[in-house]
Parts: structure tokens; sequence; C-alpha cells
């Protein structure tokens, strides 16, 4: 006669566990930035993830670092159609979609962290939400990264300084700009700066003062220019949703999703302050060398900036001067 035995309480509890885990809806989120290496983007996502587990709505988030998922470049088109699910992007990487996200790398546009903050809750980004949204994505946290310049051949503070170097820009409104001043441009994420750098392909680049540290560039400089106290370089860098999958969410994972968001933001606020100084102390511990610009150099480059990049953002973009206006009107 065959015996049947009993599972155990332990072995139905794991059963059990096992079945809601088999039940949760699972997130991708993919970003281009160095996973588990402090990296702020990286880690924003990260807190996301812990903060929708531990609400225990049937939500998990699972991150892909270091472009493992999607490519820097493939993020956007991706979340728009909804074959990724979440993402930290810097969102003028879609401009050649959404020509409006220019306006998120804009040259002098942002002033500081503070500024940028203020920025968040004004018309100006209402405007460039209302873009995202009608593009296929949500925003679920602000980031503003500020950032500066860095070169293997002389420090880059004035207009004159970049001419005969090859640049990489992070986006149109830069490389309008730097053009304009004689320089070279080649378009790239950030990801692949070391490598084009390394090869000879790129003199310098400007990128976030994070990018600047998590992808090792001091290793191919001789000088750097921090932001300081004239920063010409903030880069506009959230945490999207698709709104596809948004949509398919219960109104308690939403919920959950808003104020992981919330919860990453407000970290991020607290370290922005601290990253320009790291970079500095990086670059510094591996003997390259550190400038800023000074009040004239940063309004030489504004005066340039006026006469290309946001002159033609406000000649060609949809709505291109009224998104101008808006951010100049934020004091």
């Amino acid at each position: 006669m065959k015996r049947f035995l009993l599972p155990t309480a332990a072995a139905i509890g794991l059963a059990i566990a096992a079945s809601h885990a088999s039940a949760d809806t699972v997130l991708r989120a993919s970003h281009q930035f160095p996973g588990g290496q402090g990296d702020i983007r990286d880690e924003m996502v990260q807190m996301m993830a812990r903060h929708v587990a531990d609400a225990d709505v049937g939500l998990t988030i699972e991150v892909y670092p270091g472009q493992s998922l999607f490519k820097a470049r493939e993020q956007w088109g991706a979340i728009a159609r909804g074959r990724l699910d979440i993402t930290s992007l810097p969102l003028d990487y879609a401009s050649g979609r959404h020509p409006e996200f220019s306006a998120t790398l804009m040259p002098g546009l942002v002033r500081n962290q503070a500024h940028a903050q203020r920025l968040n809750d004004s018309e100006y980004m209402t405007m460039i939400k209302d873009v995202i949204l009608d593009g296929g994505a949500r925003v679920l946290a602000d980031a503003w990264l500020s950032g500066g310049f860095a070169s293997s051949e002389q420090c880059i503070t004035s207009p004159e300084t970049v001419a005969g170097q090859n640049i990489r820009a992070a986006g149109p409104a830069f490389e309008e700009m730097l053009e304009a001043a004689g320089a070279s441009i080649s378009s790239m994420p950030s990801s692949e700066v070391y490598t084009a750098m390394q090869t000879g392909v790129l003199d310098a680049a400007n990128t976030s003062s994070m990018s600047f540290v998590s992808f090792r560039l001091y290793e191919q400089v001789e000088c750097l220019t921090e932001p300081g106290e004239f920063a010409l370089w903030f880069m506009y860098e959230p945490i999207l949703i698709s709104e596809q999958v948004w949509q398919g969410l219960t109104e308690e994972q939403q919920a959950a999703l808003m104020e992981a968001g919330e919860a990453a933001e407000i970290y991020f606020a607290e370290e922005a302050a601290a990253i320009d100084q790291q970079m500095v102390d990086v670059y510094r511990e591996n003997a390259v060398e550190v400038v800023s610009m000074s009040e004239d150099d940063y309004n030489a480059w504004l005066e340039i900036a006026r006469d290309t990049s946001y002159k033609n953002f406000a000649d060609n973009v949809p709505n291109g001067q009224a998104i101008i206006d808006a951010a100049l009107a934020v004091e």
C-alpha cells in the first residue's frame, strides 16, 4: 500500500511564497550606467526596486545596468513602444525623435541645482513632460546632472580653447555652439567616450560629473573643467516608465511606483551637491589638472549659444521659443 506524506507547514509556506513571487508583475529597468559602482543614476533605480518590493503590491523591478539589455540610444524607442518598462535616460538622447528634448541640455539654461529644482515645478517642465507623455512615456523621478569638459589636448575654458579639438557633445544644442567656436564634433553616448578617447577618435568631451567618474575618463585626459560657479552644462536625466506598461498596472502598483520615484528623487537631491566635488577629488587624485570657467568665459559661451543653439531651437522646433521663454522665466 502506498504511503502519502503530508507536507510540513514550512513546505506549505515556501510553496505559497513561490506562488506569490511567480504571480508578481516583473518590470525590466535598463540604463547605460555602471551597476553597483556608486553611480547615482543606478542607485536611484536600485532604490526604486527595493521600495517597490517592500510595498508588497505584486510588483518586481529587475535592473539591467551597463547597456546589458538595451544600448543607450535604443532605450527611448523601446520604452515608447512598450518593449522596455523603465529606464534612466539622458532625455536629450531622444531629441532626434522629439526635438523639444534639446531644451533639456541647452547651454546655460540651468544655473545650479537649486535652479533645476525650481524648473521641475515650472511651466517649462510641464511642456517637456507633455511631449514625453505624448511620445509614450511618463516621468517617475526628476534628475538634473551638472557637468563640464575634459580634454587630452588643452584645458577648455573660453570658446577659443576648443578650436581644432575633436569633441563629443551630448546633444544638438551643445554641438551647434561648440562647432561655431571651431570644434569638430563626434556624436556618441557617454558610455562610448572612454574607448573613443583611448583610440584617438576624440580629443575632448563634455558630459555629466557622474559620468566623468563612473566611466573613468580621468585615465584618458589631461585637464578637467569643473562646473564651478558657472556651470554651462546641465542635463535632465529622468527615470521613465512606458505609458503602455503604466496603464496595465493596478492603482496600488502605480502608487508604489510614484512613491518609489519620489524617494529616489529626494535621495538624488541630497546627493547632487556632492557629485561635483567627488569628480574634482577623483581627478586630482589621478594627477589631472582641474580648472574652472570665469564669468567672462561663461558669458562668451552664452553669447555664441544664443546665436546658434537658442536661435535654431526657436526657429526650427515646434513651440521652441515658448519652451525657452518658459525656462528663462524661472529665476
